[in-house]
């Protein structure tokens, strides 16, 4: 280590330590908010107690969100948010939810604790560095025949001019080494309080796949739905129709051969009418196109019949499983479809990686912008579909454009490579 590495990195945990000494009024702080957030639970029963427990409960929260943010830096890890969510806006639902909520408690524990670890993890390293300066210091005032007292060595204890330096190097190193310590200390017991309990992570894993489930049984029964409607209104009706053309013609050859000759004809084109509508279904169930060339091919056949110019940019080392290329495929047509519905865009972009475990796809336009997930809206139902799966959706519209739409899906690839890049189509 050079002189220069030596002296930042001093001025590191100086600073370090002096971050530990101003946090401590804050930790202290935080006890005013014990007696004021259980003060208003008996108040509940009074028309006042509800708005007083939502704004205590929010600037516990807040305050714990401080430490939380704090501990995960120090740390390095990432430390969520565990409280529940209440089921409603309403303000007795929220008082509920507040109430029962485990996390709400472990919030008030950790608010002493937090002091107390909080003044000994900010005061005990300044405390070093102080006593090592002073283990220098001291001694000047002694050739001064000052009578000053440093760790039970005075004027005259033999050897002081010695011991108080040897003491101070003490100090010092034990502070070097104590510094970023107490500060991972202070941050563990903070994640240890703060951080979901592993029942309540299980318990919002379990909710959340309870919640997806619910998502893609009602999709999959309003997909049933729209392929019986359009069954019954397209290809059930021109084969009825196709049926009855037949039957009299079949009634008119002997007599009439050329009214047969007709419906014949006008069969024809209902059988042909009939079997694009079957093609049309089975392609919004499943492209061929994407069974045959995988996603490559069906973003790039996608991309080209688009009214937009469209870019597509994919480099994948294998193939997805065929539940989620599928997925990856109608997400993408659902989002370049408004696109060329709503954006008002010129053009667009496609880009499809594999990274960690997760297959990638970034959506973009150079339209107006300010698209967002509305119920019943099309990103919506792309959520949904991507949730079935732990996919997530994520969306980047500020007004005035550009869109970014990006989905992340977690699957494993096939080990044949796929890698292409068009120019626009």
């Amino acid at each position: 280590m050079t002189d220069h590495d030596l002296v930042r990195a001093a001025g590191a945990r100086l600073t370090q330590a002096a971050l530990g000494l101003a946090r401590t009024p804050l930790c202290v702080a935080g006890l005013l908010l014990v007696p004021l957030q259980l003060y208003a639970y008996p108040l509940i029963l009074v028309t006042v107690g509800v708005p007083l427990l939502l704004l205590f409960t929010a600037l516990a929260r807040r305050y714990t969100g401080f430490f939380r943010w704090w501990a995960a830096r120090v740390l390095d890890v990432e430390i969520p948010s565990p409280y529940r969510l209440p089921a409603n806006r309403g303000p007795m639902t929220r008082v509920r939810t507040i109430a029962t909520d485990p996390a709400t408690w472990r919030d008030l524990a950790f608010l002493p604790v937090n002091a107390i670890t909080g003044v000994l993890c900010g005061v005990l390293p300044v405390g070093f560095w102080v006593n090592g300066v002073l283990g220098f210091v001291v001694p000047l005032i002694w050739l001064d025949h000052g009578r000053v007292e440093y760790v039970g060595i005075d004027y005259d204890t033999p050897g002081n001019f010695v011991l108080a330096p040897l003491l101070g190097i003490a100090f010092l190193v034990l502070a070097w080494w104590a510094t970023p310590r107490a500060a991972r200390l202070h941050a563990t017991v903070a994640r240890w309080l703060l951080a979901p309990s592993a029942t309540a992570a299980l318990t919002d894993r379990v909710r959340v796949l309870s919640d997806s489930r619910a998502d893609t049984v009602g999709a999959q029964a309003a997909e049933l739905r729209r392929i019986e409607r359009d069954l019954h209104d397209g290809a059930q009706a021109r084969l009825v129709a196709l049926g009855l053309s037949l039957g009299m013609a079949e009634e008119l050859l002997a007599r009439d051969p050329r009214a047969a000759q007709e419906l014949l004809a006008e069969a024809r084109q209902s059988s042909t009418q009939a079997l694009a509508e079957l093609r049309q279904l089975v392609r919004g169930i499943h492209p061929p196109v994407l069974a045959d060339r995988g996603l490559d091919g069906a973003l790039r056949a996608l991309a080209l019949a688009h009214p937009l110019p469209v870019e597509v940019d994919l480099e994948l080392a294998g193939r997805p499983e065929a539940p989620v290329e599928s997925a990856a495929y109608f997400a993408v047509a659902e989002t370049l479809t408004n696109v060329a519905k709503h954006s008002g865009a010129t053009s667009a972009w496609v880009r499809v990686r594999y990274e960690g475990g997760r297959l990638a796809l970034m959506i973009g336009d150079n339209g107006r912008g300010g698209a967002e997930a509305t119920d019943g809206g099309g990103l919506r139902g792309i959520e949904r579909r991507l949730a079935a799966f732990d996919g997530t959706l994520g969306i980047a519209s500020p007004v005035g454009g550009p869109t970014i739409v990006t989905m992340e899906l977690p699957c494993e690839l096939s080990s044949v490579k796929t890698s292409s890049s068009s120019g626009t189509a």
